[in-house]
């Protein structure tokens, strides 16, 4: 139990009937339910924020670092604190779209992604990965990103578990400038 709940159920006034559950309200999630800042077609110019990004500052745009053919962006809306993605700077929505460089350089840069969070944030282990198709789970199937969500030991503890919520300890522009200030100009022959 937390310090300063009681086991005693929260009052509760409205729909629903009264439980034990405690509550981490996060309202700012509600824009990524309903879609906010989400393309509304399948082309570059329908307000797709994975083409936007790249003409912002790295420090408004969240950007880790920039490449010829693709760049790295913190999550909005993360799985953990670090998760960022790879994104392909033209507007292409399925991986067998890329070119030879670009499949290049996305590969490079979620490698150089590693290393940066290994050194930022000692991550143990990495979730890494693309949801192809909004029926796969891909939030913008309009263009294509790969995950890269940095693990440590023991880090599933009871908020998401039980809560269903996942606290970041950092704020995304705090995490943005400690990744870009580690990220490997080159990654190591070998």
């Amino acid at each position: 139990m937390l310090t300063g709940m009681t086991s005693e159920p929260e009052q509760q006034i409205g729909v629903g009937t009264p439980d034990a559950f405690q509550r981490l309200w996060t309202p700012h999630r509600m824009a990524y339910i309903q879609g906010e800042s989400k393309p509304s077609g399948p082309g570059a110019g329908d307000g797709c924020p994975f083409c936007e990004i790249p003409s912002k500052s790295d420090e408004d745009g969240l950007v880790v670092a920039r490449g010829e053919k693709v760049y790295a962006v913190l999550n909005l809306y993360p799985y953990n604190g670090g998760h960022l993605m790879v994104v392909p700077y033209r507007h292409v929505a399925d991986y067998t779209e890329l070119d030879g460089p670009e499949t290049a350089e996305l590969a490079d840069f979620t490698k150089r992604a590693m290393v940066a969070l290994r050194a930022a944030s000692g991550a143990h282990g990495f979730n890494i990965g693309m949801n192809q198709g909004a029926e796969a789970g891909a939030g913008i199937a309009a263009h294509l990103h790969q995950h890269v969500v940095p693990r440590w030991g023991g880090d599933t503890n009871f908020m998401p578990v039980v809560g269903h919520t996942k606290v970041l300890p950092q704020l995304l522009g705090d995490t943005r400038s400690m990744l870009a200030g580690v990220w490997p100009a080159q990654l190591p022959a070998g």
